[in-house]
């Protein structure tokens, strides 16, 4: 499919709206399962020190 102008490939035949909306949306949802985690670490690595070191003390 070729697009006569950069405006006629954003529209997309009237369904740019739908088009970008769905990228869009995939980004953000991809974007977050990436940072969650990161953002996390500080937690994850807290609580695994905890059940490491109660784990020590119970042998």
């Amino acid at each position: 499919m070729q697009f006569g102008s950069l405006v006629a490939f954003f529209e997309m035949g009237g369904h740019g709206l739908y088009v970008w909306l769905s990228f869009a949306i995939a980004i953000l949802v991809i974007g977050f399962n990436l940072v969650q985690p990161w953002l996390n670490q500080k937690k994850i690595f807290i609580a695994l020190n905890k059940k490491y070191q109660h784990e020590n003390r119970s042998q």
